[in-house]
């Protein structure tokens, strides 16, 4: 088995562009001393989802691909140079406050419990030193980002107990506005940040938590950098400019990083990096919506009728230059000091193509060296970058240390419904 796989790969090199390897193998070469570190995996949400949210009822050590609908295992994550990953300890937007801040603390036991089943291989890491000294050593650094702001419960109590457990960012929203910030794929109800969402920032920057603006509006992205004293991230948005997609980062914004002085993860997610996956999503959930408006109480009609609509319209694919292209346009409108990788590996049902899982990094590098990006600004974009936000996270959490915890809470009149 082992040496038929070796065969498979090694049939796979001598086809490659001679130049492609060349570029992956001096890829792979600045990873060895710089971090690449992606900011945001859903493997933890994978395993809850397919395997009861056990890290030891899959076999990580083994490569996955074929065996599984899995992205992520820990060959592949050696291949693609991974030395840091956000694991992303989602839950559902619709859950209940209290249902989501339960579930999101069983996802960071998780992730623990992913590190604690392969600790030669992983480390728990909570600041920037800590990522470059377990990168040094060979394994790969374990952070802890959480998706989705309701899963606080309006408490910065919570917010606090969450830092403890290992939380370096919160994604302020997910798919649907919050109790105090707006979402970018839902109504919006306070125009950005309410009051109480100001004070939730506010109280990230005291503890030295990252301030991640995926999924939010545009207004919320604005008021979230007004606030904040230290850089904000995107942990897995592209550019609107290229992909019209509401979750994605327009160029106003991406101006603003320059000040901000955070960071934008660049996304895989196909519908986010192609305009013709895009457009091809929205015309599906458009005819999907007429088929149940046509056919109440027929749901073999609807299923025939989206069946006949998928023969006609083929979904189109994304690929390596999607991405690179993201990637281009946030270094051109934002600057190279503002630009990342946050893949979104194992919280999407597809991928790029040639982006089929983690071992997919060097590849993405290769496509940029080729363009003319030089090993100084490959370093930067695989892990410099968050890394130096991480740290003016840290000094501004460290400037606050003399402060008292916020009290703040939404006021009783006024609350929405």
């Amino acid at each position: 088995m082992i040496r038929s796989c070796l065969l498979a790969v090694s049939a796979l090199a001598l086809a490659l562009p001679a130049a492609a390897q060349e570029g992956e193998a001096r890829a792979r070469e600045i990873l060895r001393t710089t971090p690449l570190i992606d900011g945001h995996n859903d493997l933890p949400w994978a395993l809850r989802q397919g395997y009861g949210n056990d890290p030891h009822a899959v076999d990580l050590s083994t490569n996955l691909d074929a065996s599984t609908a899995l992205h992520t295992d820990i060959p592949r994550l050696r291949a693609g140079g991974v030395g840091g990953q956000f694991w992303s300890v989602y839950v559902p937007a619709t859950l209940t406050p209290t249902e989501a801040a339960r579930e999101t603390f069983e996802q960071i036991d998780t992730v623990r419990r992913i590190v604690a089943a392969h600790p030669d291989v992983f480390e728990l890491a909570t600041t920037a030193d800590d990522v470059e000294r377990i990168h040094a050593a060979g394994r790969i650094a374990s952070l802890i980002g959480m998706e989705g702001g309701y899963s606080i419960d309006d408490s910065l109590g919570l917010l606090r107990e969450f830092h403890q457990a290992g939380a370096r960012y919160i994604t302020l929203t997910h798919s649907k506005t919050t109790t105090w910030a707006d979402s970018a794929t839902d109504a919006p109800k306070w125009g950005g940040l309410s009051p109480f969402g100001e004070d939730v920032v506010r109280e990230m920057n005291r503890i030295g938590m990252m301030v991640d603006l995926s999924h939010v509006s545009e207004e919320t992205m604005v008021d979230a950098m007004r606030v904040s004293e230290a850089p904000v991230i995107f942990s897995h948005s592209s550019a609107r400019a290229v992909t019209a997609h509401p979750r994605n980062v327009p160029d106003s914004i991406l101006r603003a990083m320059k000040d901000d002085g955070g960071v934008v993860m660049v996304t895989f997610v196909p519908g986010f990096i192609s305009e013709a996956v895009r457009s091809w999503s929205a015309d599906r959930a458009a005819e999907a919506a007429r088929l149940l408006a046509l056919n109440p109480g027929d749901p073999a009609a609807v299923t025939a009728g989206t069946a006949a609509w998928d023969a006609a319209h083929p979904q189109p694919t994304a690929g390596i230059a999607d991405v690179v292209a993201h990637i281009q346009h946030v270094r051109d409108v934002a600057g190279i000091d503002h630009v990342g990788i946050g893949g979104d590996f194992d919280g999407v049902t597809s991928l790029p193509v040639d982006v089929q899982g983690v071992d997919a990094y060097p590849r993405i590098l290769a496509a940029l060296m080729a363009a003319g990006w030089t090993d100084a600004d490959i370093r930067k974009l695989a892990g410099e970058n968050v890394l130096r936000v991480m740290r003016a996270v840290e000094a501004v959490a460290a400037s606050k240390a003399g402060e008292r915890p916020s009290l703040a809470a939404i006021p009783a009149v006024g609350a929405p419904d």
